[in-house]
């Protein structure tokens, strides 16, 4: 089977059935929130009694001030209910929820929204999208969450769309293109509001897309300006053109630049006090690096962008020149940082690449980089500027140079393309001093194949076969102090980790595993405290809030995503995992709370 083929079967195993999806279900009992104000979404990382923003703020710290459930009474920890997303449709349930004068809004896997009421999980109304057929996403039919605005929820769905509901009804108030998905465009991220416009990106990365982050206003959809992350395309800001990204062909050859990819599929985070909005971008297209000599700027960076007109403020790109597929979409998570007797206006990222970098959040100078998983070797080391120290023998070889012409020489390399850390987000707590992260230990063979653009068509270039790097575990959760560049403590998960991280003022750290389990874990030892088998695996992001004077912990549950699909030897390490659609809420009951 050719790479495009096997491409395409990972990619499209849903893909050409869904033009039977359903169409959105009538509202079943009218949901009573309040409007969520701009303040509220600035405020969320302190309040408690709701989850209004993706990340528990618009820095994504993902941290969360409660501490009612505690190392002492989580034995007290028991689920309230748990909610059925229904149908066929079970797979890749990797949301983060919101929270909001007592109803939950959840994303499902193929393009689906819920209300439910938080105290009985009750379901208030739901949204189907009806997706065409013929789409193509990347890595499993996944949505990973919404937005709230005043009185309406925005979410993406995989035919790149966004759409606004009202979020009293469910009903649409308006629905708009993101981009073409027969060119390979698709959406999966939650949206971002900030100052009243609601900011995406775009899915498609292996289609040879260009990545972008646009804004829209919010309560009427229409975009206020557009910013292309490739070097030679222009921006926009109030339908007119406005400044082009870097210069034409300064670091890409001919017209690659025209089909470079760099997708921001993962969203962003906000500085309030800075003003600037951070987003990573993907992979340079194609994946055959020989194609395309040069840094291909600003494929796998991080990018500080003016969200009143779209400029990019500054740009540190991660993996010039990429030839692994080392996406550079990772969240950039704003937070302080104490060195050499001073505070830092620091931001950490951890890196497909295996990398843990800290940068200067102001200006995007770099500070550090740590490895965060074992034996990397695409590259010797980082230098003093940020920049990769490359070792050549450890990248794929060009397939013109070969006896055939259609295979380059193959290498072994660590991490492999799945990432040293995924989408799955870190979570950093301001009394530890600690970033969490959900890292997997894991390396592949890739070698490079010729590759044409072709609209709609897999733009890869490349083959490869991911592998274990240890015979015990994969999956290893590790707290690393980027003050002192050390691990602090680390888990081991035998199956690859997929979900994201939540910590808490009650010391703890919650994530789930392929296995089934949502875990909770010393926040300061990473001793394992609790575990709750949920029937199916876990890759999606805990929250937790606070009602009637008792503390909520919510996640929702699912096994898919990108391992079983591209996982190769790695996905045997998931064999048997059921499948599941379903959103779990837990409580600590008063009394025990008081003990």
């Amino acid at each position: 089977m050719t790479v495009r083929n096997r491409f395409l079967a990972a990619a499209g195993v849903a893909a050409l059935t869904l033009g039977a999806s359903s169409a959105f279900g009538a509202p079943e009992k009218a949901a009573s929130p309040g409007g969520v104000s701009e303040q509220a979404i600035l405020d969320d990382a302190k309040t408690t009694d709701d989850v209004v923003t993706y990340g528990l703020g618009p820095q994504g710290q993902r941290y969360s001030p409660l501490k009612a459930i505690n190392k002492e009474t989580i034995q007290g920890l028991v689920p309230a209910y748990s909610f059925s997303f229904g149908g066929e449709k079970q797979r890749g349930q990797e949301s983060q929820a919101l929270v909001k004068d007592g109803v939950i809004y959840v994303t499902g896997s193929y393009s689906r929204i819920y209300a439910l009421d938080s105290r009985t999980g009750e379901k208030l109304w739901e949204y189907n999208a009806r997706l065409p057929e013929g789409i193509l996403p990347c890595c499993d039919v996944v949505n990973r969450g919404a937005a709230l605005y005043k009185d309406k929820v925005y979410f993406g769905t995989l035919d790149a769309k966004l759409v606004a509901l009202d979020a009293k009804t469910g009903k649409v108030v308006w629905r708009k293109d993101i981009d073409d998905f027969k060119a390979g465009y698709s959406y999966t991220a939650a949206p971002m509001i900030v100052k009243g416009k609601i900011i995406t990106g775009v899915s498609g990365g292996e289609f040879g897309v260009v990545g972008r982050v646009e804004a829209r206003d919010a309560e009427t959809g229409e975009i206020v300006w557009k910013r292309p992350v490739i070097e030679g395309h222009m921006g926009e800001l109030n339908g007119r053109p406005s400044t082009m990204t870097g210069k034409a062909n300064e670091t890409w050859p001919g017209d690659m630049w025209k089909f470079g990819g760099g997708a921001t599929w993962l969203g962003g985070t906000y500085d309030p006090e800075l003003n600037l909005i951070y987003f990573g971008t993907g992979n340079p297209g194609p994946w055959n690096s020989a194609l395309r000599p040069g840094d291909n700027k600003w494929s796998a960076s991080r990018l500080a962008i003016n969200p009143d007109n779209g400029e990019i403020v500054w740009g540190f790109q991660t993996t010039p020149h990429d030839g692994w597929d080392f996406d550079g979409v990772n969240e950039f998570v704003p937070f302080e940082m104490q060195r050499d007797g001073k505070t830092v206006k620091a931001g950490a990222t951890a890196d497909r690449n295996g990398f843990f970098y800290v940068l200067d959040r102001t200006n995007g100078k770099f500070i550090s980089a740590t490895p965060f998983v074992a034996n990397i070797n695409w590259a010797k080391g980082i230098d003093e500027n940020g920049r990769p120290i490359y070792d050549d023998a450890n990248r794929p070889g060009d397939p013109a140079k070969s006896e055939d012409g259609k295979k380059g020489k193959s290498v072994y390399a660590t991490p492999g393309f799945l990432g040293g850390k995924n989408w799955n987000p870190i979570a950093y707590s301001p009394d530890t001093k600690l970033f969490y992260i959900p890292s997997n230990e894991w390396g592949m063979d890739i070698w490079n194949e010729p590759v044409n653009y072709k609209k709609g068509a897999a733009y890869l270039g490349a083959g490869f076969t991911i592998k274990p790097t240890f015979d015990t575990h994969i999956g290893s959760l590790k707290a690393i102090d980027p003050a002192t560049k050390k691990v602090v403590w680390e888990y081991k998960n035998k199956a690859p980790l997929w979900g994201g991280m939540l910590t808490t003022g009650g010391n703890l750290v919650f994530t789930g595993t392929p296995e089934g389990f949502l875990k909770a874990f010393d926040a300061k030892t990473g001793e394992e405290v609790w575990k709750f088998q949920v029937g199916t695996g876990i890759v999606a992001s805990p929250i937790t809030w606070e009602q009637d004077g008792e503390q909520w912990i919510g996640v929702a549950a699912g096994w898919g995503g990108a391992v079983p699909l591209w996982g190769g030897e790695v996905a045997k390490s998931t064999a048997g995992i059921n499948q599941g659609g379903s959103f779990w809420a837990f409580k600590l009951p008063k009394k025990l709370a008081a003990k």
